[in-house]
C-alpha cells in the first residue's frame, strides 16, 4: 500500500480537474468530418510534435515492468526499433501521408486497392489501437491512490478520457497532449535525480542488479529480441502516426515533426530506463513488476512530489489512452459501421465507436492482464498483415490486386494465430511453447510476403 498525504490527492485531484477544463472547453470551429478527425489539418510544429510524441509513449508501466524484468536490454527491444522505424517513417512516409488529405489508412487502402483491403485494414487497425493496456495501467494507478476496486477504477478513467472527445475531437485530444507532454518530462525530470542523489550512480547499479540486467541482451534469445525489433514496425502503421500526419499543417510540419520527436523520445527512454534500474536495484524481487515505478517514488520522493510524480503517471498513460479510444472509435465507426451503411461523412458513427471500443477493451483486460503481453501478442499477430498492406499502398511499383492484399492480410494473421494458439496449448511452465520454436510473428509475415509476391508477379504476367 503507498502511504499519500494529503497535498499530494490534492495535486493528483487538480490535475484531474485541469484535464476536464481543457478538454471541455475545447470547441470545434464547425460540426466536419475534417475538423472532427484531423482538427481541420492545422497542426503546428510545436503542437505536432508535442501530441505525437505524448501519444506514442503512453504505456509508461508497462516500461517499468519490461526494465525492472529484462535491464538495458528493454532500450534494445522497446526504444531502438521504434527510433529505427520511426526514422524510415519520417524519411519515406510523413510527407507523402499529409500529401494524400485523406482522414485514416483504411482510406488510403481504400483509394490504392479497393473496398475489401480498406475493411480488413480496418479490422486490424482497430484491433491494433486498443485502448485496452492503457485503459488498465491508468486503473491500477487510480486504485492505488484511491484505494476501491479496480473494475470501478476502469469504469471511472473511461469516464474522463471519453467525455470531452465526443465535443471537441482531435482538437481537445492534441490539446490535451500537449499539457500531458509537460507533465510527463517533469515528472521523470525530478525521479531520476532523486535517485541518483539517494542512491549513488552508476557504481550503485552495478553492485546491486544481476549481471543480465547491465547487458544488451539480458540473457533472452536473439529471436525473441528480433520478434521485439519488428515490432518496433509497429511505428510505420500506427494509426495515430497518420492521423498526425493528415492533421499536420504541411507536409514539412509532418516530416520534421516526426524527426524532432525522436530526439524527445530518446531524452524520455534515458529517464525511464534509468529509473527502471534503480527500481530493480532497489526493490529486489517484486512480485509485480509493473508496480515498480509507484513502489519506486513512494521510497523516494517526499509528500508533493510523490503526488506530481504520480501525475507525471497518469498523464503519460492517459495521452495515449484518449487518443486510442478515438482513433479506435472513428475506425470502428467511419471506417467500418460507417462504410457499411455508406455514411462514413457522419461523425455519429464514430462516437458510437469510441463508446463500443472503451467496452470492447474492458474485456481485452480481463483476458489478458499484462501490459507487456497485450503489446507482444496482438503486436505479433497483426503488425505483419498491415506493414505489406500499407506499405506497398504508398508505391505504384509494387501494388497488387484489391483480392490479393486481402488474401495476404487475412492469411497472414490466421497463420500467426495458429503459431499463437499452438504455443499457448503446449506451453510448459507458463512459457508458450510454437512449433520449431518459431515465434508467431515469423510465419504470418513469410505468409503474407509469398502471397504478395506471387500476386506481383501474376498482374506483371497479364499485363503483358
Amino acid at each position: 500500500m503507498i502511504n499519500f498525504r494529503f497535498e499530494d490527492i490534492l495535486i493528483i485531484l487538480l490535475y484531474f480537474v485541469a484535464v476536464l477544463y481543457i478538454g471541455l472547453r475545447t470547441k470545434r470551429s464547425d460540426s466536419s468530418v475534417s475538423e472532427f478527425i484531423v482538427a481541420g489539418r492545422t497542426l503546428t510544429l510545436p503542437a505536432f510534435v508535442a501530441t505525437l510524441v505524448s501519444t506514442f509513449y503512453g504505456g509508461i508501466l508497462g516500461v517499468g515492468e519490461f526494465t525492472y524484468t529484462a535491464g538495458l536490454s528493454s532500450w534494445f527491444m522497446n526504444a531502438f526499433p521504434y527510433y529505427f522505424f520511426t526514422g524510415i517513417f519520417a524519411f519515406f512516409l510523413a510527407g507523402k501521408i499529409r500529401k494524400t488529405n485523406l482522414y485514416t489508412i483504411p482510406d488510403k487502402l481504400r483509394l490504392s486497392y479497393g473496398k475489401k483491403a480498406s475493411m480488413t485494414g480496418a479490422f486490424l487497425i482497430f484491433l491494433l489501437v486498443t485502448p485496452a493496456p492503457y485503459i488498465f495501467m491508468l486503473a491500477v494507478i487510480f486504485q492505488l491512490i484511491f484505494d476501491i476496486n479496480i473494475y470501478l477504477s476502469v469504469v471511472i478513467v473511461l469516464a474522463i478520457s471519453v467525455i470531452y472527445l465526443f465535443r471537441g475531437g482531435l482538437l481537445a485530444d492534441v490539446r490535451l497532449n500537449i499539457f500531458e507532454f509537460i507533465l510527463m518530462f517533469a515528472s521523470f525530470g525530478i525521479m531520476l535525480p532523486f535517485c541518483y542523489f539517494t542512491f549513488g550512480g552508476w557504481e550503485f547499479l552495478k553492485q546491486n542488479l544481476p549481471h543480465e540486467h547491465i547487458t544488451p541482451t539480458g540473457g533472452l534469445s536473439f529471436q525473441y529480441m528480433f520478434v521485439w525489433f519488428f515490432i518496433g514496425a509497429w511505428a510505420l502503421v500506427d494509426p495515430t502516426f497518420h492521423q498526425r500526419c493528415y492533421a499536420a499543417k504541411s507536409e514539412s510540419t509532418a516530416r520534421y515533426g516526426v524527426f524532432i520527436s525522436l530526439i524527445f523520445w530518446f531524452i524520455f527512454d534515458f529517464l525511464t530506463t534509468g529509473t527502471g534500474l534503480y527500481a530493480k536495484a532497489f526493490l529486489k524481487d517484486l512480485e509485480n513488476p509493473v508496480m515498480s515505478y509507484p513502489l519506486l517514488a513512494d521510497a523516494v520522493l517526499p509528500p508533493l512530489l510523490k503526488g506530481f510524480f504520480f501525475v507525471g503517471l497518469m498523464a503519460t498513460v492517459m495521452s495515449t489512452l484518449h487518443s486510442y479510444i478515438f482513433v479506435s472509435g472513428t475506425t470502428l465507426g467511419r471506417d467500418i459501421l460507417g462504410r457499411l451503411s455508406g455514411k462514413s461523412d457522419s461523425n455519429s458513427f464514430s462516437k458510437t465507436g469510441i463508446l463500443v471500443s472503451s467496452i470492447l477493451s474492458i474485456l481485452i483486460i480481463i483476458l489478458i492482464p499484462s501490459v507487456v503481453e497485450i503489446w507482444y501478442t496482438i503486436g505479433s499477430l497483426v503488425i505483419p498483415a498491415l506493414l505489406i498492406s500499407v506499405l506497398s499502398a504508398y508505391t505504384n511499383k509494387f501494388r497488387t490486386s484489391d483480392f490479393t492484399i486481402t488474401i495476404a492480410m487475412i492469411s497472414s494473421v490466421v497463420i500467426s494465430f495458429i503459431f499463437f494458439c499452438y504455443g499457448q496449448i503446449n506451453s510448459t511452465g507458463g512459457n508458450p511453447v510454437y512449433p520449431f520454436g518459431i515465434e508467431p510473428m515469423y510465419p504470418g509475415l513469410l505468409t503474407g510476403i509469398i502471397i504478395f509476391i506471387v500476386g506481383l508477379y501474376f498482374r506483371k504476367v497479364n499485363a503483358i
